[in-house]
C-alpha cells in the first residue's frame, strides 16, 4: 500500500504552483489594468470601465456615507449601501468606487452574487487631497448609478511629504 502523503516542501511547491496559476489567470482576465500608466485621470479611468455608457443619477437607489473632512486622507470611512437586488432579471453585478483627484482613481471594485444578500460596503479608502467620491453601480444588463460625495482632505494620505 503506498504512503500518499506530502511533504511540507511539495505543499509549499504544489500552492506556490497553483498562486502563479490563478495570478496568471487573473492578469490574463483583468489585463487592461497591466497596462495601465502611473497616474490616469479620472475621465480616462470612467472610459475604460464604461466604455461612454451613461451614469445615471442614483442618489434614489443608492447611499454614499463618506465624511465631509478627512483629518487624514490614508484612512477615509466610506459606506456605500445600494437598495437595489443582487438576484433576479435585473441585478447588481459590481460596485467601483472612484476618487477624482486620486493619481489611480479607481480604488476598488466589488463583486456581488445572489449568495451576498444585499449590495453594502463598508472599509476604509485612501485619498490623495481633497476630492470628490464616487460610487458607480453596475447591473447586470449593463445599466450604470452612480453618486458622489465631496471629501475634504487635510492631510494627505497618498504624497505625504518626506520627513524632514
Amino acid at each position: 500500500m503506498a504512503d500518499h502523503r506530502l511533504t511540507r516542501r511539495e505543499l509549499l511547491a504544489a500552492a506556490t504552483g497553483m498562486a502563479c496559476a490563478w495570478t496568471r489567470h487573473e492578469a490574463k482576465a483583468q489585463g487592461f489594468l497591466a497596462n495601465l500608466a502611473p497616474e490616469e485621470p479620472v475621465e480616462a479611468t470612467i472610459k475604460r470601465l464604461f466604455a461612454g455608457r451613461a451614469l445615471r443619477d442614483g442618489s434614489a437607489v443608492m447611499t454614499l456615507e463618506v465624511p465631509l473632512i478627512a483629518e487624514d486622507g490614508g484612512n477615509v470611512a466610506i459606506t456605500v449601501d445600494a437598495n437595489l437586488p443582487v438576484s433576479g432579471a435585473s441585478h447588481v453585478s459590481h460596485l467601483y468606487i472612484i476618487a477624482d483627484k486620486n493619481r489611480r482613481p479607481m480604488l476598488a471594485k466589488f463583486s456581488f452574487t445572489p449568495e451576498s444578500g444585499r449590495a453594502f460596503v463598508s472599509t476604509s479608502i485612501r485619498l490623495a487631497t481633497t476630492t470628490d467620491v464616487r460610487a458607480v453601480v453596475e447591473m447586470n444588463d449593463g445599466k450604470l448609478f452612480a453618486v458622489s460625495k465631496s471629501v475634504r482632505v487635510t492631510i494627505s494620505g497618498c504624497d505625504l511629504p518626506p520627513a524632514g
